[in-house]
């Protein structure tokens, strides 16, 4: 008897931080000309990306849904949906409400978020217990400069050390961080709820390399969630600055997804029918 095929659950979604200098409208536009399952909104200094309202136009407009909204924690969001940032979790959940998106992606506060900080992980569970949208803590990395290593984050860069509910695993940071990712992935457990998918080289820079393009196990990441039915989402978070041309970008973004489905379907052939392939 031949086993059954097991239809991968994950949606694959597109950030629209990975059309950056582009707008979050071109997000949507590229996302459904490729075939994105839907979009994680990073809210952030466009400001299309911090009105609901608009977000829901685009939304309908161009048939794809929003699954996830990044809260504004970057340097550059200090001041994006007020200054306090519990404020900023608040509005990233009601937005997440509004428009259907079953996951709000948080960072750890910076070192210098003191009180924040101290709150921090009664704070997320207490935001939990009010909603059913998922507050995922991502996996942050220590910042480097030479020789040097700044812990810019607290109370960890690597969430697992600290009790949350949900986590997002970003591969970009884990290889910033030059940590072992399957290693964190395993302490998260049946916990992680969200995927940032990215490669990294284990440069001090955050690089958000297309999927395969370095030495992260995206591959195995993928297959590992096709077989255990993962239900979260799957969000391709890639740094296309330095394409030379609109066309350069989409072609990128089309590789991280066709990788994506590519490794997702793998993992659910069934296992003769895909060692005989690897023999071949």
């Amino acid at each position: 008897m031949a086993e059954p095929v097991r239809v991968p659950t994950a949606k694959v979604a597109l950030s629209t931080a990975s059309v950056y200098p582009e707008s979050t409208a071109t997000a949507f536009e590229i996302a459904a000309r490729l075939g994105y399952d839907g979009v994680e909104v990073m809210v952030w200094t466009d400001p299309v990306s911090q009105d609901v309202d608009a977000l829901r136009r685009l939304s309908d407009h161009h048939g794809v849904p929003i699954l996830a909204v990044h809260a504004p924690c970057l340097l550059i969001t200090q001041r994006v949906w007020s200054t306090d940032p519990w404020t900023k979790l608040q509005r990233a959940q009601a937005a997440a409400e509004r428009l259907g998106a079953s996951t709000v992606v948080v960072h750890p506060p910076f070192r210098w978020q003191r009180q924040y900080a101290r709150d921090f992980v009664t704070g997320i569970w207490r935001m939990a217990d009010e909603t059913d949208v998922r507050f995922a803590v991502e996996n942050m990395y220590p910042w480097r400069y030479r020789d040097r290593e700044m812990l810019a984050y607290a109370p960890e860069w690597d969430v697992t050390k600290d009790d949350y509910r949900h986590f997002t695993v970003d591969l970009s940071h884990t290889a910033t961080a030059r940590t072992d990712a399957g290693a964190m992935i395993d302490r998260m457990g049946d916990r992680l709820a969200h995927i940032h998918l990215a490669d990294g080289n284990g440069s001090a820079k955050d690089e958000h390399l297309v999927p395969g393009r370095g030495t992260q196990p995206c591959a195995e990441l993928l297959e590992s969630l096709a077989r255990t039915s993962f239900d979260g989402h799957v969000v391709i978070e890639v740094n296309t600055r330095r394409a030379m041309s609109s066309a350069e970008r989409e072609a990128d973004l089309a590789e991280a997804l066709a990788f994506t489905r590519l490794h997702l379907a793998t993992a659910a052939v069934p296992s003769t029918e895909r060692d005989k392939a690897r023999r071949q």
